[in-house]
């Protein structure tokens, strides 16, 4: 195949399919990301074998998981989430400590070496918010008290999972510097918290006057998409994950965004996603059931994985009452790509062995697509008006 047509390829298989199989997931009366994901499985290399993961698709993925957080940053004001700062923060450390504790417990259990425990661990500690997000703003949910908390956890999830991280790869190499650790993440923390409190305001101050200033037919939209992109990219040298700062960049603009530009945002946003959804059902491997030990292992992985976000997390907000943190336990559990990323280092450095990474791979997957239908069903009672909304707290 020539190298012009691998592109337009990849765009029809892959969309094509996503969008199909989530028509199909809807009128079963079930989220359309699920079909979006067994898309991915569906044509991927273990199934049908029609698309693998190569670079083209990982960029598009990318891409479209930091413009599904810009979009939700859009709908989300910095004073809802600062009003459940407190409650985020327990709910992203017990979300952090339960499941880490009971991947390396488990695996130490089943006989593994010690550094394969712990990356284990390590890899069912972060939340993949993207998946949840991507639930709550297609119902409309995105102002209730849940998801608030939810959005906010993520975020601080995502700088723990990163000392978390940093800790086990050190051990890993034998050089792990602590100093540096903290100070890591102290930069990581400190950028977050300084956005959340000052983006906004600053965007207001300063976004008008560069409109004013500009003749360009869609000024706001380009704005917005170098804002964007700014806050990704420092959002990475400051040692989070680039669609943190892209969820930033959408809630300093959030409350002078024309309906022009979120308009737009969901147009980028509708083509780029699938990419993303189905990208993470093309990493599907079956190496987590070559043997029935394997298997027995990948089953209690994918049950404590989803056991322990859920009780953690929920354990954090129960003062928000029983519906609530149920919400948010649920909300929490996906891994998607960020378990993966971890499993991904632990077999680069050698202390994770192909089956284990089977197994990761799997529960990643798998957390993913059990998700979905259980927010539908935690979120049953919310109205799309948001009746419960974040400000309520204050």
């Amino acid at each position: 195949m020539s190298a012009a047509a691998q592109i337009p390829l990849s765009m029809l298989v892959v969309f094509a399919s996503a969008k199909l199989l989530s028509e199909i997931f809807e009128r079963l009366g079930q989220p359309g990301i699920v079909g979006e994901i067994f898309a991915g499985i569906l044509i991927g290399p273990h199934v049908l074998g029609w698309m693998a993961p190569n670079q083209i698709l990982e960029i598009l993925s990318d891409l479209g998981v930091m413009f599904l957080l810009f979009r939700v940053g859009l709908e989300v004001k910095a004073s809802q989430l600062v009003k459940v700062g407190g409650t985020a923060l327990l709910v992203a450390v017990a979300g952090v400590v339960v499941p880490f504790l009971c991947g390396w417990g488990i695996s130490a259990l089943w006989g593994q070496p010690r550094l394969e425990s712990i990356f284990t661990g390590a890899a069912m500690v972060a939340t993949s918010v993207g998946i949840t997000a991507e639930v709550l703003a297609a119902r409309g949910l995105l102002r209730t008290r849940a998801a608030g908390v939810i959005l906010a956890a993520a975020v601080v999830d995502d700088v723990l999972g990163l000392i978390v991280l940093a800790v086990v790869s050190g051990l890993a190499k034998g050089t792990a510097n602590y100093v540096d650790i903290v100070l890591t993440g102290a930069i990581a923390l400190g950028f977050v918290v300084f956005l959340a409190k000052f983006g906004t305001l600053t965007v207001r101050r300063v976004v008008p006057r560069v409109r004013s200033r500009l003749n360009l037919p869609e000024g706001d939209f380009a704005i917005a998409m170098t804002l964007l992109f700014a806050l990704a990219l420092l959002a990475v040298y400051a040692g989070v994950a680039a669609i943190i700062g892209a969820f930033l960049a959408g809630m300093a603009l959030s409350e002078t965004a024309e309906p022009r530009l979120q308009d737009m945002t969901s147009g980028v946003s509708e083509l780029l996603v699938p990419f993303f959804l189905a990208g993470i059902g093309l990493h599907f491997d079956l190496s987590a059931f070559a043997t029935a030990s394997t298997m027995a292992l990948a089953g209690i992985i994918v049950i404590a994985a989803v056991a322990s976000k859920f009780v953690g997390c929920g354990l954090g907000a129960a003062w928000m009452g029983r519906t609530d943190a149920i919400r948010i336990g649920v909300g929490m559990v996906p891994r998607g790509e960020v378990g993966m990323v971890v499993a991904q280092i632990g077999l680069n450095l050698g202390v994770m062995a192909h089956g284990v990474y089977g197994i990761i791979v799997f529960m990643s997957m798998a957390t993913t697509l059990i998700a979905p239908p259980l927010l539908k069903l935690a979120f049953r009672r919310a109205t799309r008006a948001g009746q419960e909304i974040v400000a309520h707290l204050g």
